[in-house]
């Protein structure tokens, strides 16, 4: 009869493990660790332009991992962003890609990451996109996260 029981334990266990490992590792312990950039960071451009913009969608000034990371992706003149050419940088000596690690969660409206892992810090990251008229848009911005 014992026996019987350890099944559902072990079904329930599988699945916590389970709901964790969903989470997306977006900044590793390794990468936070890196030095800080050298010299100025390039700062969004002002004035009237018709390339793309990224809205950055966070719940407040300093947030807890796991995270909900969103932004919103706006086009112009009748153009469409072009999914494939955003990138993502976190901006450290030296830059790192996490391209690769959003990826699965980009859609031409934007970025939508349910579950953003990442230790406490703070993070300077840039975002790139195009549309499909060619025209690049850009922003930086600064995720705190605290312990």
């Amino acid at each position: 009869m014992k026996l019987n029981r350890i099944g559902p334990i072990i079904l329930a266990l599988g699945l916590v493990i389970a709901g964790r490992a969903g989470a997306t590792q977006l900044i590793t312990d390794e990468e936070a660790k890196l030095p800080p950039p050298k010299g100025a960071i390039a700062a969004e451009r002002r004035g009237i332009l018709r390339g793309p913009k990224v809205d950055v969608i966070l719940p407040g000034d300093g947030v807890h991992s796991p995270l909900h990371l969103q932004m919103k992706f706006e086009a112009f003149g009748g153009a469409k962003i072009d999914p494939d050419s955003v990138k993502m940088t976190f901006l450290r000596t030296p830059n790192v890609d996490l391209t690769s690690r959003i990826k699965p969660f980009i859609q031409a409206a934007g970025i939508d990451i349910p579950d953003t892992e990442l230790p406490p810090g703070e993070y300077t990251i840039r975002v790139d996109i195009k549309d499909s008229d060619g025209r690049i848009g850009t922003t930086s911005f600064v995720l705190k996260v605290s312990p």
